[in-house]
């Protein structure tokens, strides 16, 4: 009996996480890709990946996690400072909560080589190319599935836009990443969240890039407004310089911790914006086959909340398990769908919660953020809620509710 076999485009969180667990249960499976590990090595950085527990238990669980066992600074908190709108350089209220288990972020240049080198020690067969429609017809024709995991670029564009499924239409910030050493570190090392009311966030968390431990600032600037400001900048010297700036304008006290600090390296920053969108999951190629798109694909949320990468384990973990349970039968349209719909009965939450923080935080969630800085059990409830964020409800959209969850918390405190 012949392997079934796989094609995946794209060697990212999700392909590569699929495409080795798939290889792990005696599936035949090839990964197209329109760069080499040694490509991604040298190239731009990617994103901000910090990830949570759960997402880490899945790449555990796949036996690809590489970097926990003292490679990787590890994150054992998530903290939340609002800056007082009305006195600058003051906090309005500021907590830290600790994490029940840490949380890592290994720079994606690190990360997808390694995983290419193992997903190719498996079996694996990697193929260099730009995927087209008539690439992914001969695919198509020749696997008994296509994953289309490639969240960027013209691929993407053959997936509809699930107008239902999407709240925004527009980017809803301004985007841009600055990978640096020479922080002073927090005495509890974690993420460091600072909502600035009518400018944007910014948060930062210690990370392992290619020469070793970093941190990884992220910036979103509410566009049309001051953090909206990345376009004009030609140099990587320059992008250092405003990200000092915003911070000595806005969060004093996250400047004080970079007054020594300097690039990673001049590939170690990134600017742009999207729109978070909701995709279709099946595209039908002119041939009438199908090809079926994972992780950013078809979910892409704001990085607000930092869920891109975790979002991509736990669809790979979904799909993972489908295609090995539905071995020996057709892939077809319906399996497709309802792989999707599993996926997104879990996703649909957490992009609902990342949407709402786009939005200025209603009274309620004022309250339960500044309950969290006197009930440590709250700060402690919100760190945690970040590795599962479907926790968050039912209360997170329910004033009452959320009175009620304060009203607890306080009487066990």
């Amino acid at each position: 009996m012949s392997k079934t076999s796989v094609a995946i485009i794209g060697a990212g969180q999700s392909g590569l996480q699929t495409g080795i667990g798939l290889l792990k249960s005696g599936f035949d499976v090839t990964i197209i890709n329109n760069r080499t590990a040694e490509e991604v090595e040298k190239g731009r950085v990617m994103s901000s990946q910090f990830m949570f527990h759960m997402a880490l238990e899945n790449e555990r669980e796949t036996g690809i996690e590489f970097w926990g066992e003292n490679k990787c600074p590890r994150g054992e908190s998530l903290g939340l400072c609002v800056p007082n709108p009305e006195k600058a350089g003051e906090k309005l209220f500021s907590w830290v909560g600790k994490l029940d288990h840490y949380g890592l972020a290994v720079d994606q240049r690190v990360k997808f080589p390694r995983w290419m080198q193992e997903f190719e020690k498996w079996g694996g067969k990697i193929i260099i190319k730009d995927a087209d429609v008539p690439y992914m017809e001969q695919l198509a024709e020749e696997h008994d599935l296509v994953l289309v995991a490639a969240g960027k670029g013209s691929i993407v564009s053959l997936f509809e836009r699930d107008a239902e499924k999407c709240m925004y239409d527009k980017p809803m910030r301004a985007l841009a990443l600055t990978y640096v050493k020479g922080m002073t570190p927090n005495e509890l090392p974690g993420v460091r969240f600072n909502l600035i009311p009518t400018v944007g966030e910014y948060f930062v968390f210690p990370a392992l890039t290619t020469s070793g431990p970093c941190e990884i600032m992220v910036f979103e600037g509410i566009p049309g407004g001051p953090m909206d400001c990345w376009g004009d900048i030609k140099t990587p010297e320059e992008h250092l310089a405003k990200s000092k700036e915003i911070l000595e304008t806005y969060l004093p006290w996250e400047a004080e911790r970079c007054k020594n600090i300097e690039l990673t390296d001049d590939n170690g920053i990134l600017a742009g914006r999207f729109a978070p969108t909701i995709r279709k999951p099946i595209v039908t190629l002119p041939s009438g086959k199908k090809v079926f798109g994972m992780a950013d694909v078809v979910v892409l949320n704001d990085p607000i909340t930092g869920q891109g990468s975790n979002n991509a384990s736990k669809c790979s973990k979904v799909y993972l398990e489908a295609i090995i349970k539905n071995q020996g039968k057709a892939y077809d349209a319906s399996w497709m769908q309802a792989t999707f719909d599993e996926y997104w009965s879990y996703a649909e939450t957490v992009s609902l919660w990342t949407n709402t923080l786009l939005g200025p935080p209603p009274e309620h969630i004022l309250n339960l953020l500044g309950a969290a800085g006197k009930i440590q059990s709250i700060a402690d409830m919100f760190a945690n809620n970040f590795s599962d964020p479907t926790q968050f409800f039912p209360w997170w959209l329910n004033p009452t509710l959320t009175e009620e969850l304060i009203k607890v918390h306080a009487k066990s405190a």
